[in-house]
């Protein structure tokens, strides 16, 4: 499997070792604008198991797609959330442009054949794991989740 940074497919212990599933990660220092929206917005979840946050979907949602053998995965956010999140800082709202109803943040993506599974008619729903710094190994992003220095957030995806 060939991967971008910041993206795997794997299981994450907290949630089972048996469930395979896609894992980004977002560097909380980052000086990307999408990136620190994306920061920004893991504060609207709501905990649920001790460290694991749980996003509103207009809050902050997943998308997959496909092309030939690349996954790809974009973050978006409802353009009324990120109206209303940077309301007094016009600014950082400009880093926006457009006025489409979603606005994308970040996107990773992965040469795979891995297919998320549907629950529902559901996708199967994205982990994102906060670290501080550049590009972190998966292992060092997840011992760093068991020692409390990075959190894991689930993102309905769409």
């Amino acid at each position: 499997m060939n991967a971008s940074p910041g993206i795997w497919i794997t299981a994450v212990p907290p949630f089972g070792t048996e469930d395979v599933g896609v894992l980004l990660s977002v560097d909380t220092a980052s000086a990307d604008p999408g990136e620190r929206a994306v920061n920004a917005l893991l504060g609207y979840g709501h905990e649920g198991e001790e460290g694991v946050f749980y996003l509103l979907p207009d809050d902050l949602a997943a998308r997959y797609t496909r092309t030939g053998d690349r996954l790809a995965v974009t973050l978006v956010t409802a353009r009324a959330v990120l109206t209303r999140h940077y309301a007094e800082q016009p600014a950082l709202l400009a880093e926006f442009p457009g006025d489409d109803e979603w606005v994308p943040l970040l996107r990773r993506e992965l040469t795979t054949d891995f297919t998320p599974a549907e629950h529902d008619g559901e996708p199967q729903a994205v982990l994102l794991i906060d670290h501080t710094g550049p590009a972190a190994s998966l292992d060092a992003l997840l011992a760093g989740f068991e020692a409390g220095d990075c959190g894991l957030a689930v993102l309905n995806a769409q």
